[in-house]
Order: C-alpha cells, then sequence, then structure tokens
C-alpha cells in the first residue's frame, strides 16, 4: 500500500486536463459517498459535518467540475494517486465550504476509483477532539488515508 513515506506527493496546484478526467469518473461516486458519510457520522459524531447541517443532500452534492480547485498527485509502483479540493458552492467562500478526497487509477486506461474523503480528528490538549469533514480554503491539502 502507497503511503506518505513511500510516495512524492507533489505540490498542490489547478487541476489540470489529466486531474479532470479523473475527476469526471469519479464525480457520482464522490457525491454519493459525501451525502452517505454525512448520514452515518451524524448518527455517532455530526461534529464532523457541522458546517453543513443547514444544507440539504443536493446541495451538499452540488459540485461540478467547475468547483474543483486543487490537486496533487503521486504515483507509487502500482498506479497514480490524485488527492483534490473540491468546493461546494452552497456555502460562502470564506467559512469551511471544501471537501477533500483521494482517489486512484493503475493508468490512463484504467477507470478511476474513489478512494476517500478526509475527515479529521484532533486531538487536543487536555483530552478533546475536534472533528471537521469540510474544510476551509486555507487548509492545506495533504496526503491522507481516511
Amino acid at each position: 500500500m502507497a503511503t506518505e513515506e513511500t510516495v512524492d506527493l507533489g505540490e498542490a496546484h489547478a487541476p489540470k486536463e489529466e486531474s479532470f478526467h479523473v475527476f469526471k469518473q469519479i464525480e457520482h461516486e464522490l457525491k454519493k459517498a459525501l451525502v452517505h458519510l454525512r448520514h452515518e457520522y451524524n448518527k455517532h459524531e455530526p461534529e464532523y459535518f457541522a458546517a453543513v447541517t443547514h444544507l440539504s443532500d443536493a446541495e451538499l452534492a452540488g459540485f461540478s467540475a467547475d468547483d474543483f480547485v486543487l490537486v496533487r498527485a503521486a504515483t507509487s509502483a502500482y498506479g497514480h494517486h490524485l488527492f483534490g479540493k473540491v468546493r461546494i458552492p452552497a456555502l460562502p467562500d470564506e467559512g469551511p465550504a471544501y471537501i477533500h478526497f483521494r482517489a486512484f487509477t493503475a493508468g490512463p486506461e484504467d477507470e478511476a476509483k474513489l478512494h476517500s474523503l478526509h475527515t479529521e480528528d484532533v486531538k487536543e490538549e487536555g483530552g478533546g477532539h475536534t472533528f471537521r469533514a469540510i474544510f476551509t480554503k486555507d487548509d492545506e491539502l495533504k496526503w491522507f488515508d481516511t
């Protein structure tokens, strides 16, 4: 399995044709997974999706390739890993309004697959936690496994 230590994750940049191609292949699954993840997390830890509680499922998943704003890529022995940042257009740009996803493709002839959506559980001093799945414009797009 590829890890942050075993591959070189490229610098963040605006998506190019190859990245848009991958995004379009996973777009439907990404939207479906995002809505499902919100419903699942709302059962146990709603703080992950607190920034979007007021949005309908359609508004939450109302993004398109036009909202795909940032990408980082890495190559491993078995394929290409793409990390992307997508803006949720129903939210104001200055607030938490972005999701981070990870996709994989074995090569240009193979169908890309959604690997995961980024969710963050940060342990705070004193034992507390901060949970989130919706990020800000300034949050770094970095390697994640889940």
